[in-house]
């Protein structure tokens, strides 16, 4: 079966596959993490005998990102069954773009991370750390050596390996910026969103709710959104905003922070926060920004 997606322009566009597997410990869940909010659907925990079926579900391949990412490791009952052979149809493909990442630790590490965390390794069954953890390497020896890219975080911070997965996975080679803003209109009379990085309160501008011809509008409409836009408040809070964020976008990615979340409240959330909503996410979208806009009241 084809897995190839056209695009706009008519030509196809091949399907991304990653396997995500390493050591218990070193980082794989971040790894996945990683890949979710550049778009891959991720599954954890994926037999790898079944990800030939599920790439070929009529549901998957309607997914316009046509991306996806599965974590494999020795949780999986089914982790060697057909390993070997899944890998070797992946690599076949002509239309799959297929890799292999493989996330270690040294020993000290993953000891020291198990312990912090209290968690149980997989394969203990009695045993003592340091036989688990050499156990595991010997189980994983031949996916490694068969994988694109070994990353060690031995010594890596979270943001540091997210600048890591950014140069080896990144699209910055294609101008997609890894920064997402999500953009949510609301009404302060039915209370404040719940997890937001910055809340605007926009009520300082001129309320189209008293114009008669514009009252039973809201902010997507574009007579009340050139009402908005026009007032000179309005814009010098929109050039502020926007160097801003441009300002701050750089430090968040660096300390491992993908996206942001920006709320514009209004009175009743219908006119004013709706048009800056609308407005702002145009402008991030245009700075490159991936931009998701929600209004809340409407």
């Amino acid at each position: 079966m084809d897995l190839e997606m056209e695009t706009n322009n008519g030509r196809t566009k091949k399907i991304k596959v990653i396997i995500i597997s390493g050591m218990s410990g070193a980082g794989k869940t971040h790894a996945a993490d990683w890949f979710e909010d550049h778009g891959y659907y991720c599954i954890d925990n994926m037999p790898p005998s079944l990800i030939k079926s599920f790439l070929e579900l009529s549901t998957f391949r309607r997914i316009k990102s046509m991306q996806a990412a599965f974590v494999v490791d020795i949780r999986s009952d089914q982790f060697f069954s057909g390993l070997n052979d899944t890998i070797d149809y992946l690599k076949m493909r002509d239309d799959i773009e297929f890799s292999i990442l493989f996330v270690e630790a040294s020993d000290a590490t993953l000891i020291k991370r198990y312990n912090e965390s209290r968690r149980h390794h997989p394969l203990t069954y009695g045993r003592t750390s340091e036989e688990i953890i050499e156990r595991e390497r010997r189980m994983l020896e031949e996916l490694k050596a068969r994988s694109n890219h070994v990353i060690d975080t031995t010594n890596l911070k979270v943001s540091n390996f997210n600048q890591v997965m950014e140069k080896i996975f990144g699209e910055g080679g294609q101008g997609s910026n890894p920064f997402a803003i999500n953009v949510i209109s609301f009404g302060f009379k039915y209370g404040l969103p719940l997890e937001t990085d910055m809340i605007f309160d926009v009520r300082f501008i001129p309320n189209p709710y008293y114009v008669n011809s514009l009252k039973r509008l809201t902010g997507n409409n574009k007579k009340v959104q050139r009402y908005v836009l026009r007032q000179k408040v309005s814009q010098e809070f929109i050039l502020q905003l926007r160097k801003m964020i441009d300002t701050l976008a750089p430090c968040y990615v660096k300390e491992g922070k993908n996206h942001l979340n920006i709320a514009f409240g209004c009175t009743g959330g219908q006119h004013r926060s709706v048009t800056l909503a609308n407005e702002m996410g145009k402008i991030f979208r245009e700075a490159g920004y991936r931009v998701t806009v929600e209004h809340r009241e409407l």
